[in-house]
């Protein structure tokens, strides 16, 4: 897992417009938790684009006036309408103690069931998991390269030693699936051939309907004379 360095100044006001003054001032207001007493702190929105705009997770180590601590993020709010971080919470590591965290999931390789007319589906985003923070990967990796139509990864599927998944077993993360194109293919070739079966049907049929012609315009015979 990788790791960021940021630097913030403690809080003394925790209030909402000293939070508010923060941000005019393009600080965000943090607070770190999980250890003795929560550590609120102040530091500058672009500490925070390398952590935010990825979809890896980062270890984060947090110096605020000369403390460290060790964490990783667990929420972060947005403004509704400028979209602007107003606000990210922290997860302090404790060594022993395992954290709950979600793992970006990505796929690597070429499905052969793709070339075949199916399309890959990434069900899932990200997946939960709990356990030491060392045993954390950076994202999830599923390899796709001997899936072929109808197969699918499922979260019970993932082994991560020291990895405890907590999202459904059953769920489905990736998986490759018939296209619209290639299922209407098997229905057009049944239906041609459906017709042509009928006209075969259809000539015994016609073949009969002489005979019967026939006799309808043949002579009638004479009744015998009592």
């Amino acid at each position: 897992m990788k790791t960021l360095t940021i630097t913030g100044s403690k809080r003394t006001n925790v209030g909402k417009k000293d939070a508010a003054d923060l941000r005019r001032s393009e600080m965000v207001p943090c607070v770190i938790y999980g250890g003795k007493e929560p550590v609120h702190f102040a530091a500058n929105e672009k500490q925070f684009r390398e952590l935010v705009y990825t979809p890896d997770i980062h270890a984060v180590k947090i110096d605020v006036g000369g403390t460290q601590y060790d964490a990783v993020m667990k929420d972060i709010q947005f403004h509704r309408v400028t979209d602007k971080i107003i606000h990210i919470d922290f997860l302090e590591l404790i060594a022993g103690k395992a954290v709950t965290m979600e793992l970006p999931v990505k796929t690597e390789g070429a499905a052969p069931g793709v070339r075949a007319g199916g399309k890959l589906l990434k069900k899932m985003r990200t997946v939960t998991a709990k356990g030491a923070v060392d045993k954390f990967p950076e994202a999830i990796i599923v390899n796709v390269e001997k899936m072929e139509i109808g197969d699918s990864v499922r979260v019970k599927d993932l082994k991560i030693a020291g990895l405890e998944f907590l999202s459904a077993p059953n769920a489905t993360i990736v998986a490759v699936r018939v296209t619209r194109n290639v299922a209407e293919e098997v229905p057009a070739a049944g239906a041609a051939a459906t017709p042509a079966a009928g006209a075969a049907a259809a000539t015994p049929a016609a073949a009969g309907a002489a005979p019967a012609a026939a006799a309808k315009d043949a002579p009638k015979k004479d009744a015998p004379k009592k």
